[in-house]
């Protein structure tokens, strides 16, 4: 396997790429099989007998692996001789399709898929998943001790897929894709933040599934928390975006608001400077020579751009202006703004 050559910074972690491009035509389907089962458990697959071709990417995010697989058509299985024999049964497998059609079977469920639909399975059992045409998938491997979930609870959630157009699953798909694509890119602490919160957020995926869910418990509590980080990610370019008008969108009190985020080692604005100066430090990579610091500042809500190079500094150790000459000047697209009203 060969890691990516993106220029990362001190404490982050490269992506492992591996694809058949380059293997010969006769060894092309032994080596998907074999680095199918070093990223997922063994399996026994099945795939068509002309040129096959698929690539893997896979980044640690916290105790998680973010992976995602692009593919021809295939059938993996495995089966209870397999289970015995493996030491792949303390992980679970959350999957996002992003890009095609399929089948899959475990704990006597059968579940059919489409793309944008989330879905569980358990590598501890029997599973079978069927790819009928090209695909691509964006999944995070959990260890289990990281769940806080029985055998039990996790055998309810496993082949139920979450639609796009349900209220998880619309909440769901484009965090896990987000954390997929962006693994890599975060520094150690702020991994570990988003490990922990898409876990927080798988459980109260089960507490929803076994109908524990209510606006009073844990999980609920979990539920508001991730929509409001959301709410901020939607609107972090706004000015207007503060602590009393994220309670007033959400019908909760500040105290409640400022309870709500004690779990998350930063106050609610705390959580929105870090977020702004991630979004900054993102842009000033891309447009080294494109835009003003102040500009770049002001398009993610600081209103005082002396205020942004002192926050800056002190966040990452030097000045935005350094920052900004230690990277590259690739190909910019800005992202788009957003108000509270949106």
């Amino acid at each position: 396997m060969s890691p990516n050559s993106s220029i990362l910074e001190p404490g982050q972690v490269p992506a492992t790429l591996n694809t058949t491009d380059s293997v010969p035509a006769d060894r092309k389907r032994a080596h998907w099989r074999e680095v199918l089962s070093q990223t997922f458990g063994a399996v026994d697959m099945a795939v068509p007998d002309e040129v096959y071709s698929g690539t893997i990417r896979t980044t640690p995010l916290g105790p998680l692996q973010a992976v995602t697989v692009d593919g021809d058509c295939l059938s993996a299985r495995r089966s209870r001789r397999l289970v015995a024999q493996g030491r792949e049964d303390d992980y679970v497998v959350v999957k996002l399709l992003d890009r095609g059609i399929a089948r899959l079977e475990q704990d006597g469920r059968e579940a059919y898929l489409g793309s944008g639909d989330v879905f569980v399975y358990d590598m501890a059992r029997p599973v079978r998943l069927d790819f009928p045409q090209s695909f691509r998938t964006k999944s995070l491997v959990l260890p289990r001790d990281v769940l806080g979930l029985s055998e039990s609870d996790v055998a309810h959630i496993t082949a139920t897929p979450l639609g796009p157009d349900t209220p998880l699953g619309g909440l769901l798909a484009p965090f896990l894709a987000g954390l997929v694509n962006g693994a890599g890119t975060y520094s150690p602490r702020t991994s570990e933040l988003m490990a922990r919160s898409f876990v927080d957020l798988l459980g109260v995926l089960a507490d929803d599934l076994l109908g524990r869910t209510s606006e009073d418990t844990p999980g609920g509590n979990r539920a508001l928390l991730l929509r409001i980080q959301a709410f901020i990610d939607r609107h972090i370019a706004d000015t207007d975006l503060t602590p009393q008008a994220i309670a007033r969108a959400h019908h909760i009190s500040l105290r409640y608001l400022h309870k709500l985020f004690e779990s998350e080692d930063a106050t609610v604005g705390r959580w929105i400077q870090r977020r702004r100066l991630e979004e900054c430090r993102r842009d000033l990579a891309r447009r080294a020579n494109v835009s003003t610091i102040a500009a770049v500042a002001h398009r993610w809500g600081f209103t005082s751009a002396a205020h942004f190079s002192r926050v800056f500094r002190a966040t990452y150790g030097m000045s935005p202006r350094e920052w900004r000459d230690t990277q590259g000047s690739a190909p910019y697209t800005p992202s788009p703004t957003r108000h509270l009203g949106a």
